[in-house]
């Protein structure tokens, strides 16, 4: 069984402020051609098939071509929400496009109920386990606590026992959206983080030939057989130095699993430069980023003037301009936006409880602010949801 694995197109999303509803269809010719050159048996997308719940109607456009491009191939796809998505939006019609050989996988109460696939050498169950936000699925799943491992290990307890009753030799491959221990993440993924926690081991997908991995947008190998294919166009500047790419994977009579990048279309490279406004004007080093896109982080002690106008004389496509004037060893300021940076809602929290009183939330009040975090993640993707 040949496939190919992908995730995370968060169609409708823009760079910065450019649109990059063009790039995005562009992939999704590319993917189609792949498909047909590569002779692939099947497709799996693990999650992030939408920007956000409710998509603008240019990017539902664009996930219409791709669906009725996959069809016409004749090539089963196999798609579950993520975190971005809402699962019920994505899933209307599902019963109807599921006849087409598109089988979206947005319901948590069927993570046992696998698309088979037969081969030369017998059947490939696709289990797909859509985004698993624990506090709405924790009683679907009979789980004590509201916890990313927790619900994942119970969705995969039902594969496992699905699996069990199926034919000797039947493989399996499982397509999740989460955060794995081990993955790196990037500053353009949304955070997911319950109790305090948002990773989840590999070992909770044991008993199965493959796992195609979402929610991360860099590809990554966590092991031979769990893996992020990424996304497939870079969305923030913490990604310059990703490929971005597809895994096509072979998977033999034994489950035993080849994996081959195949790179993806890049409509512009990134670039990350710092320093001060005249040396960036004058470094011919810098020649190579005068037709890609750029973040710049200026380092002169004053603000100079007119930056951005003198910036895009030499790179036309600067998105972002960030100021971080070198200080000497005596010079404490630091910005507000450099203080929080790397910081989670939780820890800005902590913080402030610490300016205002000149001590820390102790254990129990700490775990109040993380409950309180959770509710309000939790109910803003109920809104979402309803919307």
């Amino acid at each position: 069984m040949r496939f190919l694995h992908t995730s995370d197109w968060h169609l409708g999303r823009a760079f910065h402020r450019v649109n990059l509803l063009g790039a995005q269809a562009e992939f999704i010719g590319h993917l189609v051609t792949t498909v047909r050159e590569r002779e692939v048996d099947a497709v799996v997308v693990s999650g992030d098939v939408y920007d956000r719940a409710v998509p603008p109607l240019a990017a539902i456009e664009v996930f219409d071509t791709a669906l009725h491009r996959l069809a016409d191939l004749g090539v089963p796809t196999i798609m579950i929400s993520g975190n971005h998505d809402s699962a019920r939006r994505l899933g209307v019609g599902a019963g109807l496009i599921d006849r087409a050989g598109i089988h979206l996988r947005t319901e948590p109460a069927a993570a046992g109920t696998p698309v088979v696939l037969p081969d030369a050498h017998g059947d490939v169950a696709f289990y797909g386990l859509p985004y698993l936000e624990p506090a709405l699925v924790k009683d679907e799943f009979a789980v004590d606590k509201a916890a990313h491992e927790a619900v994942l290990g119970a969705a995969m307890d039902r594969v496992r026992a699905d699996l069990a009753t199926r034919a000797e030799g039947t493989r399996s491959v499982v397509l999740a959206h989460a955060f794995v221990t081990g993955g790196k993440a990037s500053d353009s993924e949304r955070d997911i983080t319950v109790g305090g926690v948002a990773a989840v081991p590999a070992g909770v997908f044991d008993g199965v030939d493959y796992v195609a991995l979402g929610h991360l947008h860099g590809c990554q190998t966590l092991t031979d057989r769990v893996r992020y294919s990424g996304s497939p166009l870079a969305y923030s500047f913490s990604e310059a130095d990703h490929r971005k790419s597809m895994w096509l994977i072979d998977l033999d009579a034994a489950g035993s699993v080849t994996a081959e990048r195949l790179d993806c279309p890049v409509p512009r490279p990134l670039a990350r430069i710092r320093g001060t406004l005249d040396d960036l004007l004058a470094d011919p080093g810098l020649t190579r980023h005068e037709d890609a896109w750029v973040e710049v982080t200026l380092t002169d002690p004053v603000r100079p003037a007119d930056p951005m106008a003198r910036l895009t004389e030499r790179f036309p496509h600067t998105l972002s301009l960030v100021f971080a004037p070198e200080r000497t060893a005596d010079e404490t300021g630091v910005s507000y936006a450099r203080r929080l940076a790397d910081r989670s809602d939780q820890e800005i929290a902590q913080d402030f409880v610490a300016h205002v009183r000149g001590a820390g939330p102790d254990e129990d009040e700490a775990a109040v602010l993380r409950e309180a975090f959770d509710a309000v993640r939790a109910d803003h993707t109920v809104r979402e949801v309803a919307r």
